[in-house]
């Protein structure tokens, strides 16, 4: 049995940090629930008539196709349900993507959400729908679409038309990668839409519902001059008796989603990763008060290993060089049965915490363990001494371990991520499997009051003499406020820079589903890696 940890927090500063935390979470789940409410406006008498225009046509909510696809009572690990927050797409991009499990086997799923724009797709939509296709590849994990969609949002075709394209590349690449793609279709899935089913292993049509086809019958009399009906055109029967398009032929929604889930079954998906090695053992301190150890203020530092006795399996861990490169936790323990080894922030990067991660990275490669990077970094040390010691060097040596692993890496946002301490800790373009945020999280090339303080600096280089603090100080606020508001948790989720803003009691359910995600794919380390300048 691998060592206890023993709780550090102090009450009095975790019932403050615990304040501010619920604050954050108050505002996640109101942007959550309208999320889920549909519409996708800000307005919500707007909204109401979508979703009641919607109904009033007999059809259900994604997430109640979603429901009924995966089996009753399991988890949906829904991944960016705010992305396009910040920005003129629609919240949560008339997309859900998640990970839930049918007859047992864990699927990826798209579905449109038709109550926003009529499901059609803009930007943010293409954004998450890829990321769920990469998932998919990664993971090896079947994909099912549920499909109902107006195709393009027309005024911003110039935003997704080119990046738009390679839905349909992954869709055909999955497939010659042996992982089976399903698409069920409820609805519209026209033009390019159309492709979605054109390239999928199996399809399944909803009957008087369905309807696919490149053009409808306005573009078909424009382009040929000939007057087509939309069944004749698109309809399930026809493609279901005619065009060949079809494989299953559904009499209403549940038919549908009855017949996915039996697809799904006759598939016979194995996972071809080791799975868990032991049974799961809750950790011995209570989730609940994961609330209070991440500070209020992301400057002010907290103790990881108190994260860790919260999440990891009897709160067992096996620490490796504990007193060797203190600001970086690194061992081994298990979450949901599965065991990981751990890389934790307690503080800056030197030198020697990045000998200590490349070291152990190599390690875990070695053992085909998944990593998990748990991340609260200001960054690298600066200053002379640090560089003529050679902290350059150095941190690479970290960022080519974390480039070239082949091992899972999951990375959790406890805190702040900034500059190469970003890199270094596996965040999103060193492509972790998954990426998850919890509220109070802050990440940018510095710290606002750093960045800040740079460009004055430099200002003030620039002026010499000339240089009038007082007029520029406008302007140094100014960007300060326009950092602090790029570097927030819901800014990031917003542009899929993570999967998703999670509650931090739930971290310990959300990394067991991600890793049961991982073990569908084979979980192999690598001995290869680019040279290690020493």
């Amino acid at each position: 049995m691998a060592p206890v940890l023993r709780s550090r927090t102090d009450p009095a500063v975790a019932a403050a940090n615990a304040e501010a935390m619920r604050a954050a979470l108050a505002e996640i789940d109101d942007l959550l629930a309208r999320v889920i409410g549909g519409g996708g406006s800000t307005d919500s008498e707007k909204n109401a008539r979508s979703v009641a225009r919607h109904r009033g046509r007999g059809k259900l909510l994604p997430r109640e196709r979603v429901n009924l696809l995966l089996d009753p009572g399991s988890a949906f690990l829904e991944l960016s349900p705010l992305a396009g927050w910040g920005t003129d797409d629609p919240l949560g991009g008339g997309l859900v993507t998640g990970i839930g499990r049918v007859h047992g086997t864990e699927v990826v799923v798209v579905a449109n959400d038709p109550t926003v724009k009529g499901g059609s797709q803009g930007p943010t939509s293409v954004a998450k729908g890829l990321r769920a296709m990469e998932v998919a590849r990664a993971n090896r994990l079947p994909l099912v679409n549920l499909t109902e969609s107006g195709g393009a949002d027309l005024p911003k075709q110039a935003d997704i038309f080119v990046p738009g394209g390679a839905s349909f590349k992954n869709l055909t690449q999955l497939s010659a990668a042996g992982i089976p793609t399903i698409t069920l279709v409820f609805g519209s899935s026209t033009a390019g839409g159309a492709y979605v089913p054109g390239m999928s292993d199996y399809v399944v049509l909803q009957k008087e519902a369905a309807r696919v086809y490149l053009g409808g019958p306005p573009l078909v009399k424009m382009a040929i001059d000939e007057d087509a009906d939309e069944e004749e055109l698109g309809g399930a029967e026809m493609h279901a008796r005619t065009s060949g398009l079809a494989d299953y032929l559904a009499v209403d929604e549940p038919d549908a989603l009855r017949i996915g889930r039996e697809i799904v079954e006759h598939l016979r998906w194995r996972k071809a990763g080791p799975g868990p090695d032991r049974a799961p053992v809750e950790p011995l301190y209570d989730p609940e008060e994961l609330l209070g150890i991440p500070s209020a203020d992301v400057r002010t530092p907290f103790e990881a290993r108190d994260v860790l006795a919260r999440v990891l399996d009897g709160s067992e861990f096996e620490e490796f060089k504990p007193l060797y490169g203190s600001t970086l936790v690194t061992g081994w323990g298990h979450v949901g049965g599965y065991a990981v080894g751990v890389l934790a922030n307690n503080g800056i990067l030197f030198s020697e915490e990045s000998h200590k991660g490349a070291q152990f990275i190599q390690l875990c490669n070695r053992m085909n363990v998944p990593i998990l990077f748990a991340q609260n970094i200001t960054g690298f040390m600066v200053g002379t001494r640090y560089e003529q010691g050679g902290i350059i060097k150095d941190g690479a040596k970290l960022i080519n371990a974390v480039s070239n692993s082949t091992v899972p890496h999951l990375t959790l946002m406890m805190g702040a991520s900034y500059g190469a301490g970003n890199y270094g800790m596996s965040g999103r373009a060193y492509d972790p499997r998954f990426v998850f945020s919890w509220p109070n999280h802050r990440i940018a090339v510095m710290g606002p009051k750093q960045l800040a303080g740079v460009l004055t600096i430099v200002a003030r280089q620039k002026a010499g003499e000339a240089f009038d603090e007082a007029a520029f100080a406008p302007l140094r606020d100014a960007f300060e406020q326009q950092v602090e508001s790029q570097s927030t948790a819901l800014f990031a989720t917003g542009r899929l820079w993570d999967d998703g803003v999670i509650d931090p009691r739930d971290t310990r359910t959300v990394l067991t589903l991600a890793l049961s995600a991982t073990h569908s794919a084979p979980v192999a380390g690598t001995d290869t890696y680019g040279v290690f300048r020493m």
